[in-house]
């Protein structure tokens, strides 16, 4: 099968490699596109490493067609459609996913968009409403809102019921955040998100993927009992916090990953999207939004369309098998 293959500060290749089996529990994917995401920048960067026993290699999660079911499935069968959540691996025409982190692909999406779908599905449901148990007519202020993470959080939050409020930096992002569902969409380069959120009442949960010195001023937006979730530290994993706010107001400052979580943890987490969010997808309430696709040989060039910040929504990579 055809791999992007990757090591430190060489350019992704595309090499013919060994086409993988399924282990008990797994199945394996003949891969029609994997989604590009920030963390495999990381790895790349050797800033995320793989756990162990996970492929070397990037790609977080893909679409496309089951290919061969390893001992002890039950469910997938050979030639269902279905996207899913890996460990690693999914740059390829081929993919190994554990069968618990596996959904049907939906049935209103081409398999293109349904490669977008796990990792910003999965992590905004385990970090908005689970960690951040976010409730009906509560306020979310998400970072990034024109990220696949965001675009993904303020239609999942809207359809909820929830108020959403969003940064962005370029006056497009900021109007398809809108169009999206937000109710305000704040401009970071010029304006003052803390003053605006306060103006507005304050924020009851707060999805952070910048760290730095924006994590003091979502403990200073959020009302009394607020959660803050961390998922990524673009401005660095330090900050000096007056944590008599903390304190006084008695918020809760999280964080997570999702990759590290055992397979078990995934599952659970799937069940729940199946529950809550497909429905969701096949009422057309809630959309991936595709910023660009390119070939698999061409990962390099997603890398850069993803490193310069210029994107919006999920870029996609599509195998030539």
């Amino acid at each position: 099968m055809r791999k992007i293959i990757h090591g430190p500060d060489q350019p992704l290749t595309l090499a013919v490699v060994a086409r993988p089996e399924p282990g008990p529990g797994e199945i394996l994917i003949r891969v029609a596109a994997a989604g590009v995401n920030r963390p495999d920048l990381m790895q790349r960067a050797g800033l995320y490493p793989a756990p162990p026993g996970a492929p070397e290699t990037l790609g977080l999660e893909v679409s496309g067609t089951v290919e061969v079911v390893g001992p002890g499935v039950t469910r997938w069968h050979e030639g269902d459609e279905v996207c899913a959540l890996l460990s690693g691996g999914g740059y390829a025409t081929y993919a190994v996913a554990h069968e618990g982190s596996v959904l049907p692909a939906p049935k209103n999406l081409p398999l293109i968009e349904a490669a977008a779908l796990p990792e910003t599905v999965f992590t905004v449901w385990a970090n908005v409403f689970e960690a951040g148990a976010l409730k009906p007519k509560e306020k979310l202020l998400v970072h990034g809102g024109a990220s696949g993470i965001g675009t993904t959080a303020i239609q999942m939050a809207k359809t909820h019921g929830a108020r959403v409020f969003v940064t962005a930096g370029d006056d497009a992002k900021l109007k398809l955040c809108e169009q999206l569902g937000a109710d305000r969409a704040i401009n970071y380069r010029t304006e003052d998100f803390e003053t605006i959120v306060r103006d507005l009442g304050g924020a009851d949960v707060v999805l952070d993927m910048v760290g730095g010195p924006y994590v003091q001023k979502n403990l200073n937006v959020l009302n009394d009992h607020g959660r803050c979730i961390i998922i990524a530290f673009l401005q660095g994993p330090h900050a000096d916090l007056n944590l008599m706010r903390l304190m006084l107001k008695r918020l809760t400052l999280t964080g997570s990953t999702l990759r590290s979580r055992s397979n078990e943890e995934k599952a659970r987490i799937a069940r729940e999207v199946e529950r809550v969010v497909w429905p969701w997808i096949e009422a057309g309430k809630l959309k991936p939004v595709i910023d660009s696709t390119f070939p698999l040989a061409d990962a390099e060039a997603a890398h850069a369309r993803l490193q310069s910040g210029k994107h919006a929504g999920k870029i996609v990579l599509v195998a030539q098998n």
